[in-house]
């Protein structure tokens, strides 16, 4: 299933929090570069395990990512 729309989700939950990429990426215990390629739009497809735990990083549940 592509996420057309994660990296704007991405992005917009990120700066609210007020959060760097680099920021995001260490509480989601996720790669800086996986955060980046989210929100580029490489990245369309990223595993459940990934979006759940930026879900958490981000005090969301993970059907954010999924409008």
């Amino acid at each position: 299933m592509k996420l057309s729309n994660l990296p704007k989700i991405v992005k917009k939950l990120r700066e609210e929090k007020c959060l760097s990429q680099e920021k995001l990426a260490r509480l989601a215990d996720v790669s800086n570069n996986t955060i980046v390629n989210i929100e580029a739009g490489k990245q369309l497809n990223p595993t459940i395990e990934t979006l759940m735990k930026i879900a958490k990083a981000l005090d969301k549940n993970i059907d954010i990512f999924l409008k």
